[in-house]
């Protein structure tokens, strides 16, 4: 969210260990809630905003063109007072097409909604390089909903016999993180509707629900490793340059649907989380975070708040160690 508003999931293959990713902090390059999946040798970078960049060492990018911004099917009746562009993709990829999903929305305001575009290649020199915009797939409405539409991130949950399910978690301050389940299409909801709240935090009671209120958390992203499923938050705030305090912590369940716990046994839901990364020597704080397995090693992908740099949004990469009892840990 942008009061934190705003972190993702990518399905990457495993490559050669010939080519190890940096173990660095940061390599200076500017972005705000960074997702990212590969194609071919070319590693993708997708930022609030459209922005997007490319990499074939994780440690160099370069700006290419922009994702199209300009969200046909936004009314002034969805989001009242909408800018333009969108708040927190999040890039997947299936069957043959890559999905990017984003947040329209409006500060500090559940008038949000959910998209989804379509793409066959990422390689913007190919003639089938085309962003096809399949418009909205969930809204959030004051005074109907206590949740806040932003924040997008799907897993496609593979089973045996080439199943494919894919669940939409999302949320952001007022009642926390949503997980819904999506049609087979990954473009709208399953029907009959299917809902959980697998993780949110204490609100003071009495604030009016137009309020995001003081439930700090945002940003899910949900990760599969063994017989467990990894749930990613981010607490307090973002989008306050040095002032920010933003941190990220985990928990996590054999079910995707939760209910996810931490590591001294309390629920998400219950306002629970294993802290995983936040302040540090060079960032005031660290958050929005994605998770990826490449070259046999699993990364935390996340944007810091510079030190050293005003404060500026820069793009954090670290590799995640595994204790023995399956718990992320972070040295920075």
């Amino acid at each position: 969210m942008k009061l934190s508003f705003f972190c993702l999931f990518i399905f990457a293959h495993a490559a050669t260990a010939q080519n190890p990713i940096p173990n660095r902090e940061s390599n200076g390059f500017v972005a705000h809630d960074p997702v990212m999946v590969k194609q071919d040798s070319t590693f993708y970078l997708f930022v609030t905003g459209g922005g997007m960049a490319k990499s074939t060492d994780l440690e160099n990018w370069t700006n290419i063109k922009p994702v199209p911004s300009k969200l046909e099917w936004v009314t002034d009746d969805i989001i009242p007072g909408y800018r333009g562009g969108y708040w927190a993709p999040d890039i997947q990829f299936l069957n043959g097409t890559y999905y990017l999903y984003y947040s329209p929305s409006a500060f500090a305001k559940n008038t949000s909604a959910i998209g989804v575009m379509t793409n066959t290649t990422l390689d913007q020199d190919s003639p089938d390089y085309k962003w096809v915009d399949h418009g909205m797939i969930v809204q959030s409405i004051p005074n109907r909903d206590f949740w806040n539409a932003i924040d997008a991130n799907v897993y496609f949950e593979r089973r045996f016999g080439g199943e494919t399910t894919g669940w939409l978690s999302f949320g952001s301050f007022w009642g926390g993180i949503k997980l819904v389940k999506l049609a087979p299409d990954m473009k709208s909801l399953a029907e009959p509707q299917e809902w959980y709240t697998i993780a949110q935090q204490e609100r003071t009671f009495g604030m009016p629900d137009t309020d995001p209120g003081d439930g700090t958390i945002e940003a899910p992203f949900i990760y599969r490793r063994h017989q467990y499923f990894y749930l990613f938050v981010s607490l307090d705030y973002c989008c306050r340059g040095l002032d920010s305090n933003y941190n990220v912590v985990v928990g996590r369940s054999r079910d995707i649907r939760g209910p996810y716990y931490d590591k001294n046994g309390v629920p998400l839901y219950a306002g629970g989380g294993t802290f995983v990364a936040g302040e540090t020597e060079d960032y005031a704080a660290i958050g929005h975070c994605a998770v990826y397995d490449f070259y046999g090693k699993t990364y935390f992908v996340a944007h810091g708040y510079d030190k050293n740099d005003r404060g500026r949004s820069k793009l954090v990469l670290k590799e995640i160690k595994w204790d023995r009892s399956e718990w992320p840990t972070i040295e920075f």
